[in-house]
């Protein structure tokens, strides 16, 4: 934070702790995270032709992947995702021409079948959209016309236009998973607050609670904390609009 030059890719990331614009908790178990600062990522890579050098991997509270600091010719920084196997002092490119390597940008038209990618638009140039947690990429099955399908980490087989971007290679950091929290404070730090089961619960704060010793969940089925049904109840719309680019679902 000391270089004045990346004050610009910095900014304070608002606390909300699960709170709606009246104040209210709309969403439980949030609050008492550390203070943060988000690192400002260049979805778009909108800067065509300009080689970037890579200057550092750095860590990102914000997200499970890394980040990757480029700067420019032209002396600009900016941040992306860091995919696997991109090292500082690597040259990263964006443009129809870009070499197929990690870290470099082009649409989907000039990727041939079976490249790996991440970072990939749903409307072109509206920039990443999908593709972005930590270890995972999708494979260019095939492309018909002006579209091509990817095969998603889901197994979901998707239709995409053929001028969306997509960045080569898997995301970085693929063991993040494998991370051991170690102890309770780390989660309160993270700005994960403790979850209580509903049957240790009073009879006032959950369908669940009451009962003398330790009691069931009752009959005919569980309840969320407001008393709706929650054993196979579906949460899912029946259809969206994007469903037409589905050519074979995850299931």
């Amino acid at each position: 934070m000391k270089n004045k030059r990346l004050k610009s890719l910095y900014e304070i990331l608002a606390k909300h702790s699960g709170r709606d614009q009246s104040g209210h908790v709309a969403v439980r178990h949030q609050g008492g995270r550390q203070k943060r600062y988000y690192r400002l990522i260049d979805w778009r890579r909108d800067k065509v032709g300009v080689p970037s050098l890579v200057i550092a991997i750095e860590y990102d509270p914000n997200r499970s992947s890394d980040v990757a600091l480029l700067q420019d010719q032209d002396g600009e920084r900016r941040y992306i995702l860091a995919p696997v196997g991109l090292t500082p002092g690597d040259v990263v490119d964006c443009g129809d021409r870009a070499e197929i390597k990690p870290g470099n940008c082009l649409k989907l038209a000039h990727m041939p079948v079976g490249t790996l990618v991440h970072c990939v638009e749903i409307k072109a140039g509206s920039g990443a959209r999908m593709i972005r947690s930590a270890g995972t990429g999708a494979v260019i099955l095939a492309k018909e016309g002006n579209r091509v399908q990817l095969k998603l980490p889901s197994g979901e087989i998707r239709l995409f236009s053929s001028q969306c971007r997509a960045t080569v290679g898997q995301v970085g950091n693929i063991e993040w998973k494998n991370r051991i929290i170690g102890k309770a404070g780390t989660k309160r730090l993270m700005g994960i607050r403790p979850g209580v089961r509903g049957v240790a619960q009073n009879p006032r704060s959950h369908p669940h609670g009451g009962g003398e010793g330790r009691s069931g969940i009752g009959l005919p089925s569980p309840k969320s904390p407001w008393g709706k049904r929650t054993l196979g109840k579906k949460t899912r719309k029946r259809m969206k609009y994007s469903d037409a680019f589905i050519v074979q679902k995850r299931k």
